[in-house]
């Protein structure tokens, strides 16, 4: 059975168009936020799997995989593991709405770098 597409969220913080400072439900914390970085791989280092960034909208204990970091995975973010995962159906395919940031270090607020 083929995973359902993943649909991106209003305020996914992988769209140009969200201020992650500003715009995310719930509040925003810049510690939590900087720790997914350990969730962004490459390469061949990605078939050996790891943690996955969840959609920020989904509950705790409940949570759905984010179609924006999904998308940057398969796409710029050259994560092997992740497309095979796609391609199999095991992970849905993500659908995005506007224009797409292309790194992690984008996802930040504005002037601030990740230190993975």
């Amino acid at each position: 059975m083929k995973a359902a597409p993943l649909v991106q969220c209003k305020a996914c913080p992988w769209k140009k168009s969200t201020r992650a400072d500003r715009d995310i439900p719930g509040g925003y914390c810049e510690a939590k936020h900087r720790s997914l970085a350990r969730t962004i791989r490459s390469g061949i280092q990605s078939l050996q799997g790891g943690a996955v960034m969840a959609c920020h909208e989904s509950a705790v204990g409940s949570e759905r995989l984010c179609a924006g970091c999904i998308a940057h995975a398969v796409g710029e973010g050259n994560d092997i593991g992740m497309r095979l995962r796609v391609a199999r159906g095991d992970v849905g395919r993500p659908v995005l709405f506007g224009e797409q940031r292309t790194s992690f270090e984008e996802t930040l607020p504005t002037g601030r770098t990740s230190k993975r």
